[in-house]
């Protein structure tokens, strides 16, 4: 299949990296990078929502330093994956499960299958409810890092029960691509200012983001569907029950957290048998884009987590 588009240069990116797509079991056209020269072992980077590759091109640069070799994709709906009707307005997709498609269909592809050593599994908030789910069947990852792993969210007081159960009747009756009402079709790094931001503390890693949606709006997201937030919904309460998985687990979360809901993050990561549980004062959602200082600090942990590890 043809390559695909890789921004490498916008992205701060490590030289080396090839993009291509790869087709779904369903027919979705998914768009994937590789940094495949690592010999310590393979990181699976998976996103958040409204999240494309090149946001974390400093991050792979971190991880291919280390010795890894670095995997990343853009989910249905996302970045230069197809979107729903061709929308990039609306975060939708069908069933969260159809995630699954995308991460399988990726592991699968030959120009990852051979990469060598043992598999980490590296995540982003809504990254990091795929990524549990993905761990709670039959995997191959020898450890997990996640940051601000969305295992539920915070919702203005009083409206999560009116929109649980608005999202639930709206997928039953066929309205599931109707927007959660609060949220809007703007990109919110070109909408918002730093000032009030919830991502980071950082002016720098603010105006690197926003630059990259004013020069590629292609890459921008809007607010969520109602079948999206009810998929998620259902995901969340999958996690309290399910076994967790059993293989050495990172999770991080900052002291200032707004997006993702910090009690939940807690919940989940006392479930987990083999897990280190890290509070990151003074950060906000997006640890891995933070203060210089506050970054240090947790590639400091990873790495005494990956030395553990491997």
């Amino acid at each position: 299949m043809p390559g695909a588009p890789l921004y490498s240069e916008m992205a701060n990116a490590p030289d080396g990296g090839v993009a291509q797509f790869a087709t779904t079991p369903d027919g979705t056209r998914i768009r994937f990078a590789v940094w495949g020269d690592g010999t310590r072992g393979t990181v699976v980077f998976l996103t958040g929502r409204t999240e494309y590759i090149e946001k974390y091109g400093a991050s792979y640069g971190r991880l291919v330093q280390r010795g890894f070799s670095v995997v990343a994709l853009d989910w249905r709906g996302q970045g230069l994956s197809d979107h729903i009707d061709g929308r990039n307005d609306l975060g939708d997709v069908v069933d969260f499960t159809d995630y699954q498609q995308d991460l399988e269909t990726v592991l699968n592809h030959p120009d990852v299958a051979s990469l060598k050593g043992p598999r980490l599994l590296f995540s982003h908030s809504m990254g990091g409810c795929i990524a549990l789910r993905h761990l709670l069947g039959k995997h191959d990852f020898k450890a997990a890092v996640f940051s601000a792993p969305m295992w539920n969210v915070i919702m203005p007081r009083g409206t999560r029960p009116v929109v649980a159960l608005l999202s639930g009747i709206a997928r039953t009756l066929g309205l599931g691509k109707l927007r959660v009402p609060t949220t809007n079709g703007d990109f919110y790094v070109t909408s918002a200012d730093f000032k009030d931001n919830t991502l980071t503390t950082d002016p720098v890693q603010w105006e690197f983001m926003r630059q990259h949606i004013l020069k590629k709006p292609e890459l921008g997201l809007g607010g969520a569907s109602m079948r999206w937030f009810r998929g998620a919904l259902d995901e969340f309460k999958r996690f309290k029950t399910e076994p967790m998985p059993e293989i050495p687990t990172l999770v991080m979360y900052g002291s200032d957290e707004s997006i993702v809901l910090p009690a939940a993050i807690e919940q989940v990561s006392a479930r987990i048998p083999n897990n280190t549980l890290l509070k990151i004062c003074s950060a906000r959602h997006e640890i891995w884009m933070e203060a210089p200082e506050i970054q240090a600090h947790a590639w400091d942990e990873t790495d005494r987590f990956l030395d553990a590890v491997i």
